[in-house]
């Protein structure tokens, strides 16, 4: 019998500085039986740290045809491609001719994800941006998980400040250029 999703609640206060984004969030976030805690971590962190109006998140790894987050206008035109991970550099090549902006979340080692993008064709690899955090930032926020949980994030400066449920953590968030 398969196992169905986990669902987490977040009650998120995001306070991005950087980009003047203050908001009080209530997120459900499903964990699909073959995502780990730190991806599904690293997915609800890219979706606040790139939150804005038409902002969702979506089938996630069940979704063979959309990024792990996605941002629509008002008219339902795709303005950015949020992918979480190591996608492949033809699933960022389609993102990237279809997006106006394309950006990626990893808890990966990135230096081999741009070796593994190295060559590859990618619509506009110059302007996508591979985010990653320091090492074991995100192993030490999946101890702290839940299923009901409080988060507070700050990012000022690109450091990100994190409580989740009295846990308090901080990491860079570093920003890799893709080279074509």
């Amino acid at each position: 019998m398969a196992t169905g999703a986990m669902i987490h609640t977040f009650a998120v206060q995001l306070a991005d500085v950087d980009r003047g984004v203050y908001e009080e969030l209530s997120l459900r976030v499903a964990r699909h039986p073959s995502e780990t805690d730190v991806f599904m971590l690293t997915r609800l962190l890219a979706y606040c740290l790139e939150f804005e109006e038409g902002i969702v998140f979506t089938d996630g790894i069940a979704a063979t045809d959309e990024p792990a987050v996605l941002v629509k206008d008002l008219t339902g035109r795709v303005t950015a491609w949020i992918e979480v991970g190591a996608p492949d550099a033809a699933r960022l090549h389609f993102g990237s001719k279809l997006a106006d902006r394309t950006t990626i979340y990893t808890h990966r080692d990135p230096a081999k994800l741009l070796a593994q993008w190295a060559g590859k064709t990618i619509h506009n690899a110059d302007a996508v941006i591979l985010h990653s955090f320091d090492p074991g930032f995100l192993d030490d926020a999946a101890a702290a998980l839940e299923r009901r949980n409080t988060m507070t994030i700050s990012v000022t400066e690109r450091q990100i400040y994190l409580e989740l449920n009295g846990t308090h953590l901080s990491s860079a968030v570093h920003d890799h250029a893709i080279q074509p």
